[in-house]
């Protein structure tokens, strides 16, 4: 049942970062850090503490920083760069699709403070577009954590994969509610909750928005799939094709923009082999605004009760 996911505790997904990028560097020699003047803020003060010498301060050059990053992997190191998410894709794509992604370079892309819940620093900051930009280039993984447990494993897990990585996660406190010292699988799905009415289909912060909206139509006396899609590129269609099977209709909820994100990388699947009534939730064609996190889902379209109509949206055009 739906009501039984519980939070473990709240924490920000980016301290799940730092601890897991500290974790997998003691295992690890070939683990570096390089970040663009945002070591504080990417929660790197245990890992310059412990691995100094594997620490490359890049100052604000984004652009260099990934150059530096591309560079070090030819004398096989795995260089994890780090920032914000607006300025580890928009401002330096020309970087990563010429010396990362052209070249398989094995870069991990670490992003944080993605999406609305950035907040207060307002819509300058919140990019609403790196999935579908990263998710575009050829050979480009892309990984979206729900919360702190899942953003450690994921970090440790992209350590032992072969080829560039993009890893976002966010700013501000979270339910933590996957379980700890989890096995992360790339391009594996991960279904929360089984059902038969509607699949809710989310990633990132919106996992735990869906596990919310699906206690809501829990109580309304529907059947809830709830399945975390925690790895946009490469896609679990297997995982997808199975759950539409059964439920005929889905909702996608992403805090990103509906063009180019988790939404269309689920529809494009459907189109090609099992079409489906599906319902887009994220920003529709938008830049966001200066608040608080959560004042934003709600105003954007992105909070519990917004996914709720969705599925009853969806629903009513499977049974039409």
């Amino acid at each position: 049942m739906v009501k039984d996911i519980q939070p473990l505790n709240e924490k920000e997904t980016r301290a799940g970062f730092g601890e897991g990028i500290l974790e997998v560097a003691r295992k690890n020699p070939n683990v570096v850090a390089l970040t663009a003047d945002l070591l504080g803020s990417m929660k790197l003060n245990a890992f310059i503490k412990e691995f100094p010498e594997r620490f490359v301060q890049c100052g604000i050059a984004e652009a260099n920083m990934i150059g530096i990053a591309a560079g070090m992997t030819i004398g096989g190191k795995i260089p994890y760069t780090t920032t914000f998410a607006n300025f580890s894709t928009g401002r330096v794509y020309d970087q990563i699709r010429q010396s990362v992604a052209y070249s398989g370079k094995n870069v991990k892309i670490c992003a944080s403070h993605a999406g609305l819940t950035l907040g207060e620093d307002g819509a300058t900051h919140q990019i609403l577009e790196d999935i579908g930009l990263m998710r575009m280039l050829p050979g480009m993984t892309v990984i979206v954590p729900c919360d702190f447990n899942q953003t450690k494993a994921a970090t440790i897990a992209i350590a032992d994969y072969e080829g560039p990585v993009y890893l976002r996660f966010g700013r501000p406190k979270w339910p933590n509610f996957t379980p700890e010292n989890q096995k992360f699988e790339i391009g594996k799905a991960q279904v929360l909750n089984e059902g038969n009415d509607i699949t809710l289909f989310a990633c990132g912060h919106l996992v735990w928005i869906a596990v919310e909206a699906g206690k809501i139509l829990e109580e309304k006396g529907y059947s809830v799939e709830i399945i975390n899609i925690h790895t946009i590129k490469p896609l679990d269609e297997e995982a997808v094709l199975r759950s539409l099977t059964k439920t005929r209709c889905a909702v996608t909820a992403e805090e990103h923009n509906v063009l180019g994100g988790l939404g269309d990388s689920i529809a494009q699947v459907a189109a090609r082999h099992l079409p489906v009534p599906i319902e887009y939730v994220g920003t529709n064609d938008t830049f966001g605004e200066s608040g608080k996190p959560l004042d934003l889902l709600k105003k954007y379209g992105l909070d519990a009760n917004h996914i709720v109509a969705a599925a009853e949206k969806a629903i009513s055009r499977k049974t039409k």
